[in-house]
């Protein structure tokens, strides 16, 4: 080929090359933005970016457990338990103990949300497991009490609140108290189930496992509020994605050790769906009783948007972090965790739409 040709074809070639990196660049383009859009559709639904990625993290546990269940020098459970205490660091970081001084003031409307959080939701439990029969040995209905027994969630019981116009002070208040309160009541209840069926649950030492993981680094986040508080604030959306990867890591763990035992297998797609049925009823019959309590109270209305957001919320974090202290070396762990993470979704597709309803 003569020499000249061969100059010609160079610029030629990377024209072409330019314009095929151009329509390549174009169709992902419009591709991010056909995500976007599928994202927002999935958004007004509850069906947010988490738990799509909380679905994907069960998937991954199915195909590829191994991860999780590697016992070594640096293992996964090494991982989580340090993860869990930088959450609670942060989240006593971001937290104001002016605001929760001011707080105490409106103790009716706090009174009720944490009466429906640890009382009528176990106690909707026990009653149900009553009238259903037999024992507790059933995972489900254990993985059901234990979310009953959860605190209310952290920040998207506050986000819906403020988003319905209600009293925000309020809900991070009580997002608040719940979750130091869930420290000393979620494993009495566990307790008194497990002393109940089988005997062998201690829960003076949950309780002080749970101190050391979650209080105390709450209480170590609270003093340094002044001081590096502001940044924890202005970092709030990095925050959040790390504490979302703390808990999909934690639920990889969980489920990767269940798959690996192969607890599922007992359980057909019915048993999930009559799981999803009586989640989502739960929702409602809480969430009916708290409407009927505003009532009978006479709350105005935003006291009555923060009480029906707060007391039919259930954390996703608390519930995954508790899990890993209450039951450890629990084969099915992931069965456990199930009951809640569908009342987790439920729960933001349900509360998305009232939202959308009241805007």
């Amino acid at each position: 080929m003569p020499k000249s040709q061969s100059n010609k074809d160079v610029p030629m070639q990377s024209k072409e090359c330019r314009l095929v990196f151009t329509r390549l660049r174009t169709q992902f383009e419009k591709l991010g933005q056909k995500f976007a859009r599928l994202g927002q559709r999935f958004a007004r639904y509850g069906l947010d970016g988490f738990v799509l990625a909380l679905i994907a993290s069960i998937v991954v546990a199915y195909l590829w457990p191994q991860p999780g269940i590697y016992l070594g020098a640096v293992d996964m459970q090494d991982i989580t338990r340090s993860g869990i205490a930088l959450i609670f660091f942060f989240y006593g970081l971001r937290l104001n103990p002016a605001q929760l001084r001011t707080g105490l003031a409106n103790w009716r409307l706090h009174l009720v949300i944490q009466t429906f959080t640890f009382i009528v939701f176990p106690a909707l439990i026990l009653l149900a497991k009553t009238l259903a029969g037999g024992t507790w040995d059933a995972h489900l209905w254990m993985g059901t009490f234990f979310l009953a027994a959860l605190p209310t969630t952290i920040s998207s019981s506050v986000v819906l609140v403020s988003m319905s116009r209600g009293n925000v002070p309020a809900a991070i208040f009580n997002a608040s108290v719940s979750s130091l309160l869930g420290i000393f009541l979620t494993p009495l209840w566990i307790g008194i189930l497990l002393a109940a069926t089988s005997g062998g649950f201690a829960p003076a030492h949950a309780i002080l496992q749970l101190s050391l993981q979650v209080l105390l680094p709450v209480v170590a986040g609270m003093m340094l509020h002044k001081r590096f508080g502001i940044l924890a604030l202005r970092h709030a959306h990095t925050l959040r994605l790390f504490d979302q990867s703390v808990i999909l890591l934690i639920v990889y763990v969980s489920f990767a050790e269940s798959f690996s035992n192969q607890m599922f297998r007992r359980y057909s797609p019915w048993h999930i769906i009559l799981l999803c049925f009586a989640m989502l009823v739960l929702f409602f019959v809480v969430y009916g009783l708290t409407v009927l309590s505003t009532r009978i109270l006479k709350f105005n209305n935003p006291d009555t948007i923060t009480a029906l957001f707060c007391s039919s919320q259930k954390s996703l974090v608390n519930g995954t972090t508790m899990s890993r202290v209450l039951f450890p070396g629990f084969t099915a762990a992931g069965v456990l965790l199930l009951p809640l993470m569908i009342y987790h979704t439920l729960q933001l597709i349900v509360t998305s739409a009232i939202v959308g309803k009241r805007r």
